[in-house]
């Protein structure tokens, strides 16, 4: 489905490199930062999950302690981000990858995106702790969402139904588990209640539902692990493979794909926004990605 869909979005958005291949994707060499002061620095939007890198590029750019940058950088989730986009209230953008209908919205406003890999990601499933499950194959895990696995003993577990989360259309983990996961397959609709707003709001469900180990949902790496661990909850190994900064770096957890940074591609070559995208991209910015907790591009 992700391929399908940057087929036929191939006249509004232009890619830097392929989800497959963005692993790869060569950094520059160190060079010097470039430098501006608050009111010199763009306007920056983003995903929840991408803020302490905002955060971290803000201070080191504007030249300012972490918290005193913080007051600059304002993000407004994932769709309204791509929104503030197309209608030019920001720009610059970090992203997961757009939906369906974000496509859909820059395509009646004129507007052709530009999205480039900026460091690594893995798409993850988790499940209470208590779960006695520890690895589903992608099969299963698509099985389970459209509704032809519903009790945990299929999948090597206890006798209990199966409560499959979900998050709302357009949030960005709901984008990369229909694009990353689902590959064209339709999930069931979920119950009102088994669909969180909040990505925390869903790990906390998947931790805490009734006090009993049945359900499951999904979210991005860095989310689940730097931004909103939760011991009551573990991660998934896919296909055998248990997601760790270590996996997703070197292509062995088979759900990755990146951050984006994202503009329109009008954006002038030696704007501020292209400026900071280029610097992000040499191995000091990848260093600095690191130390934020990401996993570099390359």
């Amino acid at each position: 489905m992700r391929i399908l869909k940057i087929l036929i979005a191939s006249t509004l958005i232009l890619l830097a490199c392929s989800l497959a291949g963005c692993g790869s994707q060569a950094t520059t060499p160190a060079s010097e930062a470039p430098k501006f002061s608050p009111a010199t620095y763009p306007t920056v939007d983003g995903s929840t999950v991408t803020i302490p890198l905002s955060e971290a590029l803000g201070a080191k750019l504007m030249n300012l302690p972490i918290e005193e940058a913080r007051q600059y950088i304002v993000h407004n989730k994932t769709h309204q981000a791509y929104l503030n986009l197309i209608n030019g209230s920001a720009a610059l953008i970090f992203v997961t990858s757009p939906s369906a209908e974000e496509l859909q919205i820059a395509k009646e406003s004129n507007v052709k995106l530009e999205l480039i890999p900026i460091v690594s990601e893995g798409f993850i499933f988790l499940v209470n702790k208590d779960n006695p499950v520890n690895s589903l194959t992608l099969k299963q895990i698509q099985d389970i969402y459209t509704g032809k696995i519903t009790n945990w003993k299929d999948v090597a577990g206890t006798d209990t139904i199966i409560k499959a989360y979900q998050r709302p259309v357009n949030s960005g983990s709901q984008t990369g588990f229909l694009d990353l996961v689902m590959g064209g397959l339709t999930p069931v609709n979920p119950p009102t209640e088994q669909i969180i707003s909040e990505m925390a709001g869903l790990i906390e469900a998947v931790a805490t539902y009734k006090n009993e180990p049945d359900a499951i949902g999904y979210s991005y790496f860095y989310f689940a692990t730097d931004m909103w661990g939760n011991e009551k909850v573990k991660l998934l190994a896919v296909n055998g493979v248990v997601p760790s900064k270590e996996t997703i770096r070197d292509g062995s957890y088979p759900i990755r794909t990146a951050y984006y940074a994202a503009i329109r591609s009008t954006e002038a070559k030696d704007s501020p926004a292209r400026q900071i995208i280029s610097w992000l991209l040499t191995k000091d910015g990848q260093q600095l990605a690191e130390e934020a907790g990401y996993v570099p591009i390359k």
